[in-house]
């Protein structure tokens, strides 16, 4: 049930982060949900390492970092997935 839980959580903030950034982010929907995935484990990484991995009530902090790793592994791995697929579809590099 973990696993149903950590897609869940991957896809809401790989949705959130690409809303966030502008413009159109052309990546496949599990693609989304893995940048979502790994986000969440970095935000849990960087908000462990500061301190405030635990805390009593909601945490805020950590949430805002998990959101704050999809945001930037949505925002890097966006252009490397389009120049891997070529910069779209229907598009190919002239000789």
């Amino acid at each position: 049930m973990n696993w149903l839980w950590a897609i869940i959580v991957g896809l809401v903030l790989g949705v959130l982060a690409r809303a966030i950034i502008p413009g159109r982010q052309r990546i496949p929907l599990w693609l989304t949900v893995i940048f979502g995935l790994l986000g969440g484990v970095l935000g849990n990484a960087i908000a462990s390492w500061a301190g405030v991995g635990v805390t009593s009530g909601f945490d805020w902090i950590r949430h805002g970092l998990q959101l704050g790793g999809a945001v930037l592994l949505v925002a890097i791995g966006s252009p490397l997935w389009q120049n891997i697929r070529g910069r779209g579809r229907g598009q190919r590099a002239r000789m």
